[in-house]
């Protein structure tokens, strides 16, 4: 069972959105959510990473002041996401539903510190 679960995984079309889907308004929020079909973390991130590149050549991920993110995610996947991210804005938030607001969890200069709530 394990193999062919392994298998399957190992035969996932990137970027059709089947197991994680991540959108942009094209400004300063990314939007992710799991998509259709149940996958494991060694999938999740190879799409994640695939359709941040997407993103990221089509111009919708230009990189700035900051980015909020907002949607349910593995931490193998948030790690994809800081590290691509990280690199392009100054600041990176996540959504708090707890807090109802943005956590700063990277800031690069003066203007946001981590663990800054921001809405």
């Amino acid at each position: 069972m394990m193999k062919e679960k392994a298998a399957s995984n190992a035969q996932h079309d990137l970027g059709n959105g089947e197991t994680l889907t991540i959108k942009t308004d094209k400004k300063s929020h990314l939007f992710i959510g799991f998509g259709k079909t149940p996958a494991q973390n060694d999938v999740l991130v190879k799409e994640a990473e695939h359709q941040l590149d997407e993103l990221i050549n089509k111009g919708e991920i230009c990189g700035g002041e900051i980015i909020r993110i907002n949607g349910p995610t593995t931490l193998p996947v948030a790690l994809v996401l800081a590290h691509k991210l990280s690199h392009r804005y100054q600041a990176v938030a996540m959504y708090d539903p707890k807090l109802s607001r943005y956590v700063i969890a990277i800031a690069h200069g003066d203007k946001y510190s981590v663990g800054e709530l921001i809405d």
